[in-house]
This record gives C-alpha cells, sequence and structure tokens, in this order.
C-alpha cells in the first residue's frame, strides 16, 4: 500500500493510485500541472483538514475488489439492490468525471495520439446508453422481478404488457453485447489502457478510470446476465 503522509507529492500520490484523482478532485487539487506540490501544500492552498484528506485517500486506496462474493448465494432482492446502489451508482458518479478527463486529453493530445477522438467518442456513446439501459431496468425489469419474490409458492404471476419475462431479459442482454463490444475496440484502441511514454497525470488517470470502468462494467454484467436473469426466468416458470 502507499505510504501517504504531509510530504508525500500530490503528483506521486495520483501516479501511484489513479483512483485518489476523486479525492484530489473533488477537493479542486490540481493534481496535473500542479501537481509537484506537497500533499501539506496543496490542502493548505485550499484550506482543507490535512489529517481528513490523509485519512480519505487512504479510504479509496484500500478499497478492495468486491469479485470475490458469492453473490450466486444471494437472494434476488439483494443483488437487485447491490446492482442499482454500487454498479449503477458507479456509472452514474464516473461517467461524468472520465467524460471530463477524456474531453482534456483529447483536446491537449489529440493532435499527437488520434486515437483518442475515437476512445472518447465510444466512451461517450457507452455512458449515454448505459444510463438509459439502467433506467429500464430500473423502472421496468427490476420491479417486476421484485414483485415476483413475494409471490406465495402456488400463486400465479398477473399479466405483464411485455408477456414473458425473457421478452425484456433479452433486450437487456442485446445492451450489454453492445457495450462489451464498445469497450474491447477502446480496450484495443487505448493498447490495453496503456499510456505513451511521458504522459502527463490527466492522461494516466483517464485510461486508468477506462480500465476500472470496464472492469466494473464487466461485474455489473456478469451479474445480470449469468445470475439474477437466468434465476428470475426459472422463477417465472414456476408462476405460470
Amino acid at each position: 500500500m502507499i505510504n501517504i503522509s504531509e510530504e508525500s507529492v500530490v503528483g506521486q500520490i495520483v501516479a501511484q493510485d489513479y483512483r485518489t484523482a476523486s479525492v484530489f478532485k473533488s477537493l479542486g487539487i490540481d493534481f496535473c500541472c500542479g501537481g509537484n506540490k506537497s500533499l501539506n501544500e496543496a490542502v493548505k492552498q485550499k484550506s482543507q483538514n490535512i489529517s481528513e484528506v490523509i485519512e480519505k485517500l487512504r479510504a479509496v486506496i484500500q478499497t478492495k475488489n468486491s469479485s470475490e462474493e458469492n453473490y450466486n448465494e444471494w437472494k434476488l432482492e439483494a443483488l437487485i439492490e447491490h446492482i442499482i446502489k454500487v454498479h449503477h451508482a458507479y456509472v452514474r458518479t464516473k461517467a461524468p468525471e472520465l467524460k471530463q478527463y477524456l474531453e482534456k486529453v483529447r483536446r491537449v493530445h489529440g493532435e499527437e495520439h488520434p486515437e483518442l477522438y475515437e476512445i472518447a467518442d465510444l466512451f461517450f456513446e457507452s455512458s449515454n446508453d448505459l444510463l438509459n439501459h439502467m433506467e429500464k431496468e430500473e423502472i421496468i425489469l427490476f420491479p417486476v422481478i421484485q414483485a415476483m419474490t413475494q409471490l406465495k409458492p402456488n400463486e400465479l404471476l398477473p399479466p405483464s404488457h411485455f408477456g414473458s419475462i425473457e421478452n425484456p431479459i433479452r433486450a437487456m442482454e442485446s445492451e450489454h453485447d453492445t457495450e462489451g463490444d464498445r469497450f474491447k475496440k477502446i480496450e484495443s484502441l487505448s493498447n490495453h489502457f496503456k499510456t505513451p511514454e511521458g504522459a502527463c497525470n490527466t492522461y494516466k488517470v483517464s485510461f486508468g478510470l477506462l480500465k476500472e470502468f470496464q472492469e466494473n462494467l464487466h461485474l455489473h454484467i456478469h451479474l445480470e446476465n449469468n445470475i439474477l436473469f437466468p434465476k428470475a426466468i426459472e422463477m417465472e416458470k414456476k408462476h405460470r
């Protein structure tokens, strides 16, 4: 783990763990061009409490990946709540932040690295489509699954305007495929999220966040395609 102290250099903290950029961004601390300042100096200029800032940075660094959870044993209500509060919330929080970084990087470095234009365009399309996709899940699909979990063993499902639950599920799976393909292209264009030699911190943070976004999306899609959706289809069959 990174050892953070008051004398740690802001830019070096972000270079070692790009996730800390979100803390600096929230405080208005420049970690790119002005990233050569000590943490103490940068925090003082923003009239922030150094101990609290260090605590926030350490919390981000210590955050573990939740992919080892055995989600297959979870109740569907808990799984849906997790998907909304963790993965949907992640997209809604990180997509606008990542858009800003990619816009800046392509504006500054696009002439030298033209692939940045296509990477940004692909991500903008993906984030916009994901927001619409998640809204459909939260308004249409998830409430139906949640209602099914409340049915008694021999209770029949009320008729639905979309017929079988397999219909909206197949539509969601198709949209998942589209996003997966987009990110495969982003990964290829970015050389597996590797920044060129001499890249600035904003460039590194952008690619680091893109990689994290893809990893989060993969787990997000896995939870739905491989656990939630098949179980919802089986549950529907028991109540037909």
